[in-house]
């Protein structure tokens, strides 16, 4: 049998672990649980050992946040599979079996992403990852079953097997040999889309991002930065631009980017008529902080002539032609 490690990371989420902690210790019997810590100062830590005194805790000793959290914690932990999972997240039976057994049978497989359903509304798929992510043509990403703010209802129309481009943080599946080939999560993302461009990064070295439906997860969403948060705004929009200057070919970047940043500025007016200030003044922090930040990027190594978009432009697509379910216009010969 491989050896599978759970990897739950931690900030002051006591609230969360004594709610869906419970699942993954029943529904997980052939795995190791490890909670890594981020430096929380509420008492956590306590209450974990405590009430799971089978649940190994690795501590850090302050918040490195979610891929230096993940890249120090990961270290500390040996196992053939981890499974990067948010505290936010209920499990339930066989929710394991099904990808360890298609790593096992294919081995150009690096990461697996699980369906993921909305533990509030069970019948839908769940804004981060849904059905298994994409990215268009300006490496904006999207989700089968999820496009911007619209989410699916769940009626088994995604229930292939199939590649996907990105599979989502909240529940990762992944080699532990491949995500050390491909040099873990990059720690200048701190959190957001940093498993994006770890995905696009391995399908660089050649490996395969599958979407596995006959394991199902159910997440909260909106544990660690609410969906308005300007901060995430930030993020979003700095970690965007980090994603594509790093993964894309420099003969397509060259016209790309200043696309990109064009598309950003749109953006950015486009909260401030409607009165989200600190969203648009977020957009220029991004933008100054992607500037400044392009000596420490640590450029793709060997890219691979890889097609990285499903569409051109999904911003068009649901804005423009009205197409807010994925397969009502996004489907590709991929389906």
């Amino acid at each position: 049998m491989p050896s599978i490690a759970i990897a739950i990371l931690n900030w002051n989420g006591k609230k969360h672990l004594q709610q869906f902690l419970p699942s993954v210790v029943h529904y997980s019997p052939d795995a190791s649980i490890h909670v890594i810590d981020n430096g929380s100062n509420d008492d956590s830590v306590a209450y974990l050992k405590q009430n799971f005194p089978n649940v190994y805790i690795v501590e850090l000793d302050k918040n490195y946040g979610f891929c230096e959290g993940y890249n120090l914690g990961l270290a500390q932990i040996e196992a053939d599979y981890f499974v990067i999972l948010n505290s936010d997240v209920e499990v339930n039976d066989n929710w394991l079996n099904s990808p360890i057994s298609y790593f096992e049978s294919n081995p150009q497989t690096a990461a697996i992403q699980p369906k993921i359903l909305s533990y509030e509304n069970k019948d839908k798929l769940e804004y981060a990852g849904a059905a298994g992510g994409y990215l268009d043509r300006l490496g904006l990403p999207f989700c089968k079953g999820r496009v911007f703010h619209i989410t699916e209802k769940d009626d088994l129309k995604y229930n292939q097997i199939r590649p996907i481009f990105w599979a989502s943080g909240a529940c990762l599946f992944i080699r532990s040999r491949c995500f050390y080939e491909a040099g873990g999560f990059d720690p200048l993302f701190f959190a957001h889309m940093e498993e994006i461009d770890l995905c696009w990064r391995l399908q660089h070295k050649g490996y395969q991002i599958m979407y596995m439906p006959d394991s199902v997860v159910y997440h909260l969403g909106g544990g660690t930065l609410h969906k308005s948060n300007p901060h995430k705004t930030f993020l979003n929009f700095r970690n965007g631009l980090f994603l594509i200057y790093k993964n894309i070919p420099l003969s397509s970047l060259i016209y790309l980017l200043p696309l990109r940043l064009v598309v950003d500025g749109i953006a950015g007016v486009y909260f401030l008529i409607f009165g989200f200030y600190k969203d648009t003044f977020a957009i220029l922090q991004a933008h100054f902080a992607f500037y400044s930040s392009i000596p420490k990027l640590k450029v793709t190594p060997n890219k691979r002539n890889i097609k990285w978009w499903e569409i051109n432009s999904i911003i068009w697509r649901f804005y423009f032609s009205r197409k807010e379910e994925y397969t009502k216009k996004y489907l590709s010969a991929r389906q």
